[in-house]
């Protein structure tokens, strides 16, 4: 478990350590035995793919911090200084448990049949292939780069694996003296090749199947790279780089081009993280962080391959599906199931739809919802925000197919979604060219709400339909994060969904909004009324209690309204998945309140605000953490959810999450995690929408079966 986050003040947790607890939450699945043995593999990829991102954006920003002399505190106390220092010890201490976690389940593969080996322990068959394939394939692409006063150290990109070297030339200079010279070099590890390479199976070894690393084999093959000399070490080693974007929007004449000029710097950004292979000599690593502008703390001993994101790909090898999660198919949306209606407009006039992804089908719901419009005769025009789509995007050939039909096409795409900013800039260029309206975000705001509204003449008038939802319109994703949507053609909606779109397409001011909560307009007011409501049914002596559900609970506000309502009496379920600064059962401030965290097979990713205001339940979606980022700077959306059996639905899904006993972590007084592990009664809320989904998909396919059955009559 990893020591308590809190610092300075009792009342916080400092952020990044607080993230870093959720990363190590991540890790913790990798040893999980309900997990197949490839996920559990894939668990640690994703906890160094979190890490990556963690040190080249929040560790870039702290370290600019700490150069530019700022002294400002964080919400736990803590200086920028002070931060680094914690981030160094505890991320040290995570990457040493990932990788001994790595060990146990390349161990647990070898069980199954699956080795990674080094060059030197393979069979002489495989070692005579590996030679050949080395001097066919990989020898051509390597480059070796000297690093002397005629060769400065070179720039390697950020993420990249290299080999550093130590050479040896012995010159004869007398009779009986030797003068030793020691050269240092860098090869790269070239990025378009495999990293992991299979090696032929061996009939002397039948049941095992063999893998070695490219760095491996160009390191145990490098003494032919530099003839006339004695190869010493050859280490592997990895910088990360500050990845963030500095875009001064103001003063930007065109704010695309601006992106993507800082795009080009985005991999020679400063240096912020070193890599090593655990056995680098001293010389290497003081050479390595002196050129790179490091310090002791920057630098990270590796027991074992360097970047498990490795494993990602490794993880889909065929032949292995016993050691992967069973294929979860996405059941057609229960809301769709209910309906009496085929086409997707006529099932949204009959009545509101919620869409629970990715159980619920992402693509017969969404997809179809934008898709139909494009084709539809009656449908006049489509707006919709994209924030994150898939590089091969449904949603995209969906709106081009409309605007090539003659529909009124706006999209607001948001070019400074981070590490998406180029793939959005494509995609609405292809907008463009199909003849869509594309506006390229705000000036001063990302544009973070996902929301979509389709005007259509039906017969009997214009009507608008909207969806707005918790997660983006991407369809890669759509099947790994769960969120929520909803699909409504409320009159109140659809003029909110007008007046929204009018608001990023022009000059318009904030209107009187009938359901819509908008960030940085009302949404953050309003979230303080609805709390302040439960502290006044408490204070009268009536039941109050809220239910809130994000991915991060940062804002300082809201933290300490929160205090106030558990202090009046408030009941307060929190589910958290990642950061969360409030810290709960502390004595006089937090008794009434419980901070659950789940993580499992899919990324918990809706937002959930259940209000009980007195027996009179309010319950909301949205797109909106609370994050000073997303209630100040982001353009955000969140709804009241108004049809009845929509609501008892997100109630029941909530209910289980907060009954779930394995997947489910609570977080102490100390700021520390304990994870919920029941022996009997066993509950896991994802597994259990997985089954609700399936079972009623099945319903449906049994009745259709049993109205096409032919009707015998009995003789």
């Amino acid at each position: 478990m990893m020591k308590s986050t809190k610092r300075g003040e009792q009342s916080y947790l400092n952020r990044e350590l607080s993230w870093l607890s959720f990363n190590e939450r991540v890790l913790e699945e990798s040893i999980d035995p309900n997990n197949p043995l490839l996920e559990q593999l894939k668990f640690i990829a994703i906890t160094s793919s979190n890490l990556d991102e963690f040190f080249m954006i929040r560790v870039a920003g702290l370290r600019h911090q700490k150069e530019n002399n700022i002294t400002r505190k964080d919400i736990a106390g803590m200086l920028p200084e002070e931060q680094l220092q914690e981030i160094s010890e505890t991320a040290q201490r995570l990457v040493s448990k990932q990788y001994m976690y790595l060990k146990q389940v390349l161990n647990a593969l070898e069980r199954e049949g699956l080795f990674f080996v080094k060059p030197w322990n393979i069979t002489k068959k495989q070692y005579q292939w590996l030679k050949e394939y080395f001097e066919r394939e990989i020898s051509p692409v390597i480059t070796p780069m000297a690093v002397d006063s005629s060769h400065p150290f070179p720039f390697l990109a950020s993420k990249s694996l290299n080999l550093a070297l130590l050479l040896e030339k012995i010159e004869r200079v007398g009779d009986d003296d030797n003068d030793i010279d020691v050269k240092t070099a860098i090869v790269p590890v070239p990025a378009v090749l495999d990293r992991i390479i299979s090696l032929p199976d061996d009939e002397a070894y039948p049941q095992k199947h063999a893998f070695v690393l490219l760095e491996d084999v160009i390191r145990h093959f490098a003494q032919n790279l530099f003839m006339g000399y004695d190869l010493l070490e050859a280490r592997a080693f990895r910088i990360t780089r500050d990845a963030d974007l500095y875009i001064d929007e103001e003063d930007a004449q065109d704010l695309v081009v601006e992106v993507e000029r800082q795009l080009k710097k985005r991999q020679k950004g400063e240096a912020v993280r070193i890599e090593f292979e655990r056995g680098t000599s001293r010389f290497i690593q003081r050479f390595m962080t002196q050129s790179m502008n490091l310090e002791k703390e920057d630098l990270y001993e590796i027991d074992g391959p360097l970047d498990t994101t490795v494993y990602f790909s490794f993880c889909g090898i065929k032949g292995y599906d016993t050691l992967r999660y069973e294929f979860a198919y996405p059941h057609t949306p229960w809301s769709m199931i209910q309906s009496t209606e085929n086409n997707i407009f006529d099932m949204i006039r009959e009545k509101d739809m919620l869409v629970h992804l990715p159980y619920e089908s992402f693509d017969e719901s969404v997809v179809n919802f934008v898709m139909s419009a494009a084709t539809d005769p009656d449908v006049l025009a489509i707006k919709q925000t994209l924030y994150r789509v898939s590089s091969k995007s449904p949603i995209i050939l969906a709106l081009e197919k409309a605007a090539q039909n003659g529909k009124q096409v706006t999209v607001l795409m948001e070019v400074k979604a981070r590490f998406d900013e180029e793939n959005n800039i494509h995609m609405a260029r292809r907008l463009e060219k199909a003849g869509a309206h594309v506006i390229y975000g705000l000036v001063g705001l990302k544009t973070h709400s996902k929301c979509t509204l389709i005007i259509r003449r039906d017969k009997d008038g214009i009507r608008r339909y909207v969806h707005v939802a918790t997660g983006n319109y991407n369809a890669s994703t759509a099947k790994l994060y769960t969120d929520l949507g909803i699909f409504t053609c409320k009159d109140t909606f659809g003029a909110d969904a007008s007046s929204f779109f009018n608001l990023l397409s022009g000059y318009s001011d904030p209107p009187l909004w009938n359901s819509f909560l908008v960030a940085p307009i009302n949404l953050k007011e309003r979230c303080v009324e609805l709390i302040d409501r439960e502290i006044k049914h408490a204070t009268n002596g009536e039941y109050a209690h809220m239910v809130i559900k994000m991915n991060s609970l940062l804002d300082r506000d809201m933290v300490d309204k929160l205090y106030e309502a558990s202090s009046a009496g408030v009941c307060i379920e929190l589910i958290i998945r990642g950061i969360c600064v409030l810290i709960p059962g502390l004595c006089g401030k937090s008794e009434n309140i419980t901070v659950r965290s789940l993580v499992g097979r899919f990324l918990e990713h809706s937002r959930v605000f259940w209000f009980s205001n007195g027996g009179r339940e309010e319950l909301y979606i949205g797109s909106a953490d609370w994050m000073p980022r997303n209630l100040n700077d982001r353009v955000e959306l969140m709804i009241p959810v108004e049809d009845s059996d929509c609501r008892n639905r997100i109630k029941e899904m909530l209910h289980m999450e907060l009954s779930d006993n394995q997947k489910a972590h609570i977080m102490q007084p100390d700021g520390t995690w304990r994870k919920v592990i029941a022996q009997e009664n066993q509950f896991c809320a994802q597994n259990n929408f997985q089954i609700l989904a399936e079972k009623r998909d099945k319903e449906q396919q049994m009745t259709l079966r049993q109205k096409l059955e032919p009707y015998i009559p009995v003789k």
